[in-house]
């Protein structure tokens, strides 16, 4: 029942125009970001690097900034794709028939959840495809590679578990992607503050999603980091089946 839920939510992404909005003006953003960044490094980067020992590769200078553009991007882009999720069913009072089948609440929430990584997926997938293209000229560190898009895709998780939840909260999508996003910008800025010299805080740095994303992006495969996203992701999808599981009580 979970594999029904899951592409029944893709195949509603996926007929859903902004959805196929989202997928092109990412690409084409990440595009041209891709593409300024490898002729700058062609032109002004690489050939100070020549007979520089251990100089940084293409993965360092190239790669690791397009991630993490990817990321920044993300943060907005997940709220947009989530907020349909549970407020549009609220709407069309389709989930009160969901709530009515005989299957349970986790159910419900991991067929939506992967749905929409289903679609995460194919994003983070054709992003990867830009990096990729550079094995025609050049060699690729492949394990900072796999690092990046391991944490570009730990990061997504945490982000669509997290939109799903403040989607379950209201029958407005629009209120959903709003609230979606202000937690989202919110740990974001903690990051900011926690790293000024003003305020410096480890509790806030920690707290923040972008402090355990950068790890990934210097090649690293950090547990720590790792964990973090899984537990974030975990908490949220529980509170949205605590929520949903709250329709089913009688009143």
């Amino acid at each position: 029942m979970i594999l029904v839920i899951a592409r029944h939510e893709l195949k509603r992404l996926f007929y859903s125009p902004l959805a196929w909005t989202i997928l092109g003006i990412t690409q084409l953003v990440l595009a041209l970001l891709f593409l300024s960044a490898v002729q700058n490094f062609i032109d002004s980067i690489a050939p100070k690097l020549v007979g520089v020992p251990n100089a940084p590769g293409v993965v360092s200078v190239v790669l690791s900034p397009l991630y993490l553009w990817a990321g920044v991007l993300m943060l907005a882009i997940t709220p947009l794709l989530t907020m349909r999720s549970l407020s549009e069913e609220y709407q069309a009072n389709t989930l009160s028939l969901l709530t009515s089948a005989p299957v349970s609440m986790t159910q419900i929430v991991l067929g939506k959840y992967l749905g929409l990584m289903g679609f995460m997926l194919v994003m983070i997938a054709m992003i990867t495809l830009m990096p990729l293209s550079l094995t025609v000229g050049t060699h690729l560190d492949w394990g900072h590679l796999a690092a990046e898009v391991l944490g570009l895709f730990l990061l997504v998780g945490s982000f669509t578990a997290a939109g799903l939840y403040i989607s379950s909260l209201t029958r407005q999508p629009t209120l959903a992607a709003v609230g979606s996003f202000g937690l989202l910008l919110l740990l974001t800025v903690l990051y900011i503050s926690g790293t000024a010299q003003s305020t410096a805080s480890r509790l806030f740095v920690y707290l923040s999603h972008f402090s355990h994303f950068l790890p990934f992006l210097r090649g690293e495969f950090d547990t720590a980091a790792a964990a973090y996203y899984v537990l974030f992701t975990l908490t949220f999808l529980v509170l949205t089946v605590r929520q949903l599981d709250g329709l089913r009580l009688p009143r």
